[in-house]
């Protein structure tokens, strides 16, 4: 070029969507990586709402189209929130399979879910996402739980909408998908079953939960190339979104780690989906271990022949179908402990 001066190069490349150029700006495309089935049918309502205006952070609320009884006498239904996947570097709430994995949770448990955005890397690079999450779940208490509005129009039209809703206060469950899990397992950690009070969280759902370690596993090692998760993948996510100078084993990435503060006792129950041919099983089953000897109830539900993110990638199939309802019974065990139903969808 003129002068010498040599054009910004792509150092690293993200599934087409996120590049990082040689001069350190970061190019994002609005298009997602791949595309589902657009069955949105009517059969679940949403809106958008805004949840952190200051680092420009969304919400997309679903509900049920149609709800028993009317004012006090609505059926309450439990309310779930829930963090996309993307290896804490891509992802949104509107990209088609989310929104498509939101949709069908909202109809087939049935719930009130709550899609949360939050800060990505390398812009943002972790703890930002696990921050934002916590603000998030703060944001929920606040319009869940009965008291004061901040006076603001939209803060009373959430309030009204989840309100309307049926939404229970008393049955919060925290999920997310891969990163979104990871994320999901450190708010247990952080708020437990009570540390939203008066809310009451009632377990936490970790689909395919992005645990690493920086020794690799067996599952790792055993991995395919051509996987949609592969090792090449997973460590161009874990150099964008660790900080300087941290490893695999980072604290909120190895719960296991040699500096991670231990698995401790959660309070709310934990149900772990693991797909049998994901890189990331060990660290998973690991973890599982790790929080029954903690003392925690937790359940495993292991997808054999499934590899990391089948289930945000066929949200629409029959194996992600029976995710859905193994969700929907852990969920309904909570119902069935409470008030003596058979918690059957």
């Amino acid at each position: 070029m003129a002068g010498g001066t040599e054009a910004p190069r792509v150092v690293e490349d993200c599934r087409g969507v996120l590049q990082v150029l040689s001069d350190g700006t970061t190019v994002r495309s609005a298009a997602a990586p791949y595309t589902v089935e657009d069955r949105d049918d009517g059969r679940v309502e949403w809106r958008d709402a805004v949840y952190h205006a200051a680092h420009g952070l969304g919400v997309r609320m679903y509900r049920p189209a149609r709800r028993e009884g009317k004012g006090k006498a609505r059926l309450r239904l439990p309310v779930l929130a829930y963090f996309h996947g993307g290896g804490f570097c891509i992802g949104s709430r509107a990209w088609s399979s989310v929104h498509a994995c939101c949709l069908r949770f909202a109809h087939e448990l049935p719930a009130v879910l709550l899609s949360f955005d939050y800060r990505l890397a390398p812009e943002h690079r972790l703890p930002a996402a696990h921050q934002d999450a916590a603000a998030a779940l703060a944001w929920l208490r606040d319009r869940l739980a009965p008291g004061p509005a901040d006076g603001s129009g939209s803060d009373e039209d959430v309030r009204a909408w989840l309100a309307d809703s049926g939404a229970d206060p008393g049955r919060l469950f925290v999920s997310g998908d891969s990163a979104g899990a990871n994320i999901a397992h450190h708010m247990a950690a952080r708020f437990g079953a009570a540390g939203l009070d008066p809310v009451k969280t009632a377990g936490y759902v970790l689909v395919m939960p992005a645990f690493t370690s920086e020794a690799p596993t067996q599952s790792e090692l055993g991995s395919r190339g051509s996987a949609f998760l592969s090792r090449d993948v997973a460590e161009r996510y874990n150099r964008l979104a660790l900080p300087a100078g941290a490893n695999k084993d980072y604290p909120l990435m190895n719960p296991l780690g040699p500096d991670s503060p231990g698995l401790g006792p959660v309070g709310g129950r934990v149900l772990v989906v693991v797909g049998g041919d994901d890189m990331l099983k060990d660290n998973q089953v690991r973890y599982v271990d790790g929080m029954k000897a903690a003392g925690n109830d937790v359940e495993l539900a292991v997808f054999a022949g499934k590899e990391h993110g089948f289930f945000s990638r066929g949200p629409w199939s029959e194996t992600s179908g029976e995710v859905v309802r193994v969700v929907g019974r852990f969920m309904g065990r909570d119902a069935a402990d409470s008030t003596g139903a058979d918690g059957q969808d």
